[in-house]
């Protein structure tokens, strides 16, 4: 496939062939051309980096992006700045030298004479009107460049003319429409301008037109472009004369000043005056409202002929000409346009037309005329203020209005004046227009406290600083001013402080709270001496709990609320809050033992204060009520889980007991032995239950909990009954102590056989009196095994020759038992008998058989103050055939009431024993009187009688 091309050249005619190429040929050409397209770009990008380098103006200046163009001919690229020591933002206009090498040496002379000329000019003169010169010219082989102070665009970039502007055009100038107050303020600007310079300098401008109009970054129109500019020939006190050059076609544009604004007269008769720079500033009004285009185009080729024909049409203008210009300053266009130069208004006279006398143009005048304002003017200016800002546009009041409000903030009394409106401006910025524009100039205000009003203020716009500040500058800037605010001398800021607190308590970091806010607001609380500060402290604390450690609240709050001294009844209301919003807080709560032990006191002691009325303490009650019930309910809950731990515990040792009894079937310990044989003869050693109930019947010991026995158990005891039956025909067995048992059985009462042996101790006398030699249990022999003492009260065993201790307890009246060693008895020695089973199995088949015993002897033990029935009338009447009682028994008689009280001999769990006896009831120490009770009601009938040998070895041991 072949692709034909038709190349322009001037031997190309109509009847020569076309060249044709291959596919891969045209491809060959378009890179060709993509690659010359790119290193054309490249090669312009890196002349003008370099010719920016070359300058010595970036010695001192950082050149940054390019942003506009203007000046003659827009021959100038404006660029961003900054300066390097400082860090000052600037504007940094740059010549390419390159834009003149079509031209003749000459000429490039007369150009670069030209625009130096012009920026000298500039540089020399200073006003507000003017474009500000930071760095003067600076000229290199490449360029010529100086700065200036911050600049956003030339007028005819905003209107529409891009000329020497970067590719693509900066979205900021695209879009840029101006409004009507910066038009008419821009023009007001112009017009001062040129009176500065007709009246003060004595000037002419001389070249007046869009390129030479600058808007700074603020929206300020500035005058530059002094390149054709003329001063007066005549001294200060003469008449100004204005002598201007003839019209040189022949030089190049940049040489020239524009020939769409230059009056008629500068062409055609070669003539100037202040009155010419008015034509141009007519002819620039008429650009404004039309888009950039001037009244007039100009044909440059033929200027005399083309300003011939205009001369003519501004003699006869049309109405149609200036129809987009606004009606109120028509007239004076059209005044300024005229041929005849002496009706022209002169610069001063514009400044004073109604067109200019606008709301917004005359507060931003005012605000270029604040150097000259006093503090009073200032004051009742700034006070309007806010009235006038939402008339005006947003960008104006950014970057106008805001720059110079902040600018006053270095003088204290006016920051309660401007700080309204700084942060009425803040309102309507987004976030990041605060931040970059606003936030920096408000940070050194924070810290400021003198004024007053100047927390005042910011109280009442912090949910505003809340919003737009970022949290990093809120714990830095905004909360040390609340915190000095809380502590403020004035009532109305503490009030308003504690009122916003909470509202912003979440950005607060615990630990600035816990040490910085809270202390703040408690002393607030009880130093003030206003009601209303110290109830809102108390809303404030209500309010900010969550955000708090509960342990906290209850070590630090809640025991403030205790040493607030006043009683009203708001105050008393906002102590119920915080110990109602603590309380029913799912964080935080109030413990139990904090309950019963300082909130509820607390709180009762406040509800029955005579301030409250009935629905307040209404109030109070139903929150004590509240903690009430849920103290009750979690204590119970506390006690019922305890009570369920024990009885599982409980559980735990039966079932232990049980496995050890298992364990230990096959090798039972000798005390199991003992007391297996006790159990089988009918248990003549006492054993003590958990209650201390003793049981005189032939069964084995009770436990706490019975259980049916297994066959295993069964063959168990079989055994043992038949080991029992061996021992009889053994030799005697000696003394041995018995070791507790796991459980604690049922104690039996030895008062029984202590009684029926007793016939052999009527010649033993002891006396009444309290013999207090301690028991030491080192002492005792394996007679008497030594015993722990248990509920405060010491308890012996004692053998009896049976192998069945004897348990004696010390009572609380400070009585002790000697132990009992040879000599201890009045010389009478301690004699062991052998046991004689005959008798027991005699007892056991006597308790069995059903005889009721002969308890008279009794009696004495249960002495009270009241006559009371015998023993031997509360026990059943033996049956006919049976057995009388031991006529012995009855030798003590009918027990005589006590004259004292009894005391209560408590039941102790030891080796199987229950103690039975208190001290003064112990038979050892006053055996004529037995008035101490028995600790259980049930007597060991079991022990009523005793054999002939029993009494023997009672004999032989107490001789």
């Amino acid at each position: 496939m072949l692709y034909v091309l038709r190349l322009p050249c001037s031997n190309y005619g109509k009847n020569a062939a076309p060249v044709r190429f291959f596919p891969w040929t045209a491809s060959k050409i378009m890179e060709s051309m993509l690659n010359k397209l790119k290193s054309t770009v490249t090669k312009v990008t890196a002349d003008m980096t370099s010719a920016i380098m070359g300058n010595p103006v970036t010695r001192e200046f950082e050149v940054g992006r390019h942003i506009a163009s203007g000046g003659p001919g827009m021959s100038w690229r404006i660029y961003n700045g900054t300066k390097k020591s400082t860090k000052q933002e600037v504007a940094v206009f740059v010549f390419d030298k390159k834009i003149i090498d079509r031209y003749q040496k000459f000429e490039k002379d007369q150009i670069i004479d030209s625009l130096k000329k012009g920026v000298q000019q500039l540089t020399r003169l200073r006003h507000p009107r003017l474009l500000t010169v930071q760095h003067p010219l600076e000229e290199s082989r490449d360029c010529l460049a100086f700065c200036t102070e911050p600049v956003f665009a030339s007028l005819a970039n905003v209107l529409g003319q891009w000329d020497n502007l970067p590719s693509p055009v900066p979205t900021d100038i695209k879009e840029y429409k101006l409004y009507d107050v910066e038009t008419k303020y821009g023009l007001l600007q112009v017009s001062e301008g040129l009176s500065f310079l007709h009246s003060g300098v004595k000037m002419v401008h001389g070249n007046l037109c869009t390129e030479n109009i600058i808007l700074n970054k603020s929206g300020a129109w500035k005058i530059m472009g002094f390149d054709f500019s003329i001063s007066s020939s005549n001294s200060s006190d003469a008449e100004p004369k204005y002598v201007c050059k003839e019209w040189d076609p022949n030089l190049p544009p940049l040489c020239l000043p524009n020939p769409e604004y230059v009056a008629p007269e500068y062409i055609l008769s070669v003539s100037c005056d202040v009155s010419s720079d008015m034509y141009s500033l007519g002819v620039l009004i008429h650009a404004v409202f039309n888009e950039g285009k001037p009244v007039f185009q100009v044909n440059k080729q033929d200027i005399f002929k083309s300003f011939s024909r205009q001369l003519d049409q501004l003699s006869h203008l049309s109405p149609g000409v200036l129809s987009q210009i606004p009606e109120e300053v028509r007239e004076h266009v059209k005044m300024l346009l005229s041929v005849t130069f002496n009706v022209r208004p002169d610069a001063d006279q514009m400044t004073k037309i109604p067109f200019f006398d606008d709301v917004g143009a005359m507060t931003l005048q005012y605000f270029d005329s604040l150097f000259q304002r006093d503090n009073l003017q200032k004051s009742q200016f700034y006070k309007g203020l806010p009235k006038v800002l939402p008339k005006l546009p947003k960008r104006v009041v950014i970057y106008r209005i805001l720059p110079a409000l902040t600018s006053e903030f270095v003088n204290p009394d006016m920051v309660p004046f401007v700080l309204p409106n700084v942060l009425l401006i803040a309102e309507d910025c987004t976030k990041e227009e605060y931040v970059r524009l606003v936030l920096p100039d408000l940070t050194p205000v924070f810290k400021q406290q003198e004024p007053v009003q100047i927390l005042l203020i910011f109280l009442q716009k912090m949910d505003l600083l809340l919003t737009k500040t970022p949290p990093e500058d809120i714990k830095n800037s905004v909360l040390p001013m609340v915190y000095r605010a809380v502590e403020a001398p004035s009532i109305q800021i503490q009030e308003l402080c504690l009122n916003i607190i909470p509202t912003f308590a979440n950005l607060i970091e615990y630990p600035s709270m816990k040490n910085a806010l809270i202390p703040r607001i408690k002393s607030a609380c009880l130093q003030t001496s206003s009601l209303a500060v110290r109830v809102n402290s108390l809303v404030c604390l209500g309010k900010i709990l969550e955000y708090l450690d509960k342990w906290f609240v209850i070590d630090e709050i809640l025991p403030f609320l205790q040493q607030i001294p006043s009683r009203e009844p708001a105050v008393l209301m906002g102590i119920l809050g915080i110990y109602k919003c603590t309380f029913t807080h799912k964080k935080l709560g109030i413990p139990k033992e904090h309950l019963a032990g300082k909130s509820l006191p607390h709180l009762v002691s406040l509800s029955i204060d005579n301030n409250l009325n009935l629905n307040q303490f209404n109030s109070f009650m139903a929150v004590i009520k509240d903690m009430l019930s849920r103290m009750e309910t979690e204590h119970k809950t506390k006690l019922e889980q305890l009570h369920i731990m024990q009885e599982q515990q409980r559980s735990l040792n039966i079932t232990n007991q049980m496995n050890q009894s298992e364990e230990t079937k096959n090798t039972p310990s000798p005390a199991t032995k003992v007391r297996d044989i006790d159990e089988i003869f009918g248990g003549s050693s006492g054993s003590a239950g958990v209650n201390g109930n003793q049981n005189g019947s032939s069964s084995t010991v009770s436990q706490p909990s019975r259980v049916s026995l297994t066959l295993e158990e069964k063959q168990r005891l079989a055994k043992e009954q038949e080991q029992a039956a061996k021992l009889r025909s053994q030799q005697p067995l000696a003394p041995q102590s018995v070791k507790p048992a796991t459980t604690t059985p049922q104690a039996k009462d030895l008062t029984s056989s202590l009684l029926n042996n007793m016939t052999s101790l009527n010649n033993l006398s002891l006396t009444s009196g309290t013999r207090t030699m301690p028991m030491q249990a080192g002492t005792i022999s394996s007679t008497f095994p030594a015993a722990p003492t248990m509920g405060g009260m010491g308890i012996m065993g004692v053998s009896n020759g049976f192998n069945s201790p004897m348990g004696f307890q010390t009572g609380s009246m400070g009585m002790g038992m000697r132990p009992a060693t040879p000599g201890l008895y009045g010389g009478m020695a301690t004699t062991t008998s052998a046991p004689n089973f005959s008798a027991l199995t005699q007892n056991q088949n006597q308790n069995q058989s059903g005889k009721p015993p002969d308890m008279s002897a009794l009696d004495s033990l249960f002495a009270s103050s009241k006559p009371k029935v015998s023993l031997n009338q509360m026990a059943p009447k033996p049956a006919q055939g049976t057995t009388a009682p031991a006529p012995w028994l009855s030798q003590f008689g009918t027990g005589q009431p006590s004259q004292t009280a009894p005391i209560q001999a408590t039941p102790m769990a030891m080796t199987g024993v229950q103690g039975g006896f208190g001290m003064q009831a112990n038979p050892f120490f006053n055996p004529q009187n037995f008035s101490q009770p028995v600790a259980s009601s049930t007597m060991n009938t079991g022990m009523m009688k005793q054999s002939a040998s029993v009494n023997n070895d009672f004999k032989d041991l107490f001789g």
